[in-house]
């Protein structure tokens, strides 16, 4: 692995550390805007700038950058206080590269720049009630009606749909093939005709996620992205995707967990005295430090312009479960004000309290931990697929609970 810049990579380093360093907003100019409204002026100023969407292709609203480069503006992102744009990782990090893949030409140029400057949010309609973790599974069906599809059923844990003006979507179309091969992938406004968005309540407080309801709802086969049947096909470009985009999920890291067992008490004297939250502390350090490497690796491979790796199912895998089990670590060791999330009574009983709330979501969203485990046993070590009790069989005639 080699960790230094190339010379090119280190003058495109300087040039998006300049860049940010005279154009980051100041909260003056942000007083007046909501969070959404946050993103978006930002999003814009970068999109104005050629900041936006690095490794697009400059039609689409990118830069035509290299994924090496991509890598080196997050990393100079990150060091300069911003306002949050997680709204748009679905429809820019999932849904744009989706589209630029299976989309025509003409779709691309007049829906792409739009996603990429912010003006419109898109999300992803995959997961559904009876599907858990088989998105090959979905019941939401579309029947053709001469140029059109008629479509009828329920998504669920949809991010963003409340606030989303477009969304990708996976339907079944054939009932009679195997689930896999039964399956067509389209493209619509979430203003039509026909769309009902309900948020869910989560335990953090937060409604982020939505059920989203399809009565009639009517699409353009214009709209349709690969061949009818192709669903499953198209849908892996949006996976494989997907785990880059969310790789190990964020949240609280190490650091900040060592910082409190040095400041709270247990049993009368400093936690980080005591060997099982020294035992605890050690294990953490070592998952995080092997998740930078990992990380490092890609960056190598990226610099390289090779592809790279399984690192990112790897990265989520570990990294989700190590954040919930620190936060529940870190909320024992604040006894009654770990349960407090009010930041204005205990600030640090609030970011790990959230982070807690939160961090089921994140062994969830991209592949469950059980689905990235096989992933990796099955296409990284080889090893034996699960039992499937209903391969090669056609989609209706798979046993339900019904």
């Amino acid at each position: 692995m080699d960790f230094s810049d190339t010379k090119e990579e280190a003058a495109f380093r300087k040039e998006a550390n300049d860049w940010l360093g005279a154009n980051v907003p100041s909260e003056e100019e942000l007083e007046a805007l909501d969070d959404k409204g946050r993103a978006k002026f930002w999003q814009k100023k970068k999109f104005d700038a050629g900041w936006a969407c690095l490794r697009w292709p400059k039609e689409f609203g990118g830069r035509d950058a290299s994924a090496i480069e991509n890598v080196i503006w997050g990393q100079e992102e990150a060091q300069f206080t911003t306002p949050d744009s997680s709204m748009f990782q679905i429809g820019q990090g999932m849904c744009g590269p989706t589209m630029m893949a299976w989309a025509t030409e003409e779709q691309n140029k007049l829906y792409m720049p739009s996603l990429a400057s912010g003006e419109e949010v898109w999300c992803q309609l995959f997961s559904e009630p009876a599907g858990g973790s088989d998105l090959a599974a979905l019941r939401t069906r579309a029947e053709r009606d001469g140029d059109d599809w008629i479509i009828n059923g329920q998504k669920i844990w949809t991010s963003g749909a409340h606030f989303s003006d477009y969304a990708i979507i996976v339907l079944r179309t054939d009932p009679l093939v195997p689930k896999h091969q039964g399956l067509s992938y389209f493209f619509l406004s979430m203003k039509t005709p026909g769309i009902e968005v309900k948020p869910i309540k989560q335990i953090s407080g937060a409604s982020n996620f939505n059920e989203v309801y399809f009565t009639d709802v009517r699409v353009s086969d214009a709209q349709r992205l690969g061949a009818v049947g192709q669903g499953w096909q198209v849908a892996l470009t949006t996976l494989m995707n997907e785990r880059a985009s969310i790789g190990a999920g964020g949240g609280i890291g190490f650091d900040a967990v060592f910082a409190l067992a040095q400041k709270v008490n247990m049993d009368d004297r400093p936690a980080i005295e005591d060997a099982g939250v020294r035992r605890k502390l050690a294990d953490w350090y070592v998952q995080e430090a092997g998740l930078k490497y990992t990380g490092y690796r890609t960056l190598s491979a990226l610099s390289r312009g090779d592809l790279p790796g399984p690192e990112n199912s790897i990265g989520k895998l570990v990294g989700a479960p190590k954040t919930q089990d620190m936060a529940s670590f870190a909320i024992d060791l604040l006894e009654g004000m770990g349960v407090i999330a009010d930041s204005e009574l205990s600030d640090l009983a609030n970011k790990f309290q959230h982070a807690y709330m939160n961090s089921p979501g994140l062994r969830i969203a991209g592949g469950t931990d059980e689905v990235m485990a096989n992933i990796i046993a099955e296409r990284v070590l080889g090893m034996p697929q699960d039992v499937r009790v209903d391969k090669g069989i056609p989609f209706n005639e798979v046993p339900t609970s019904d």
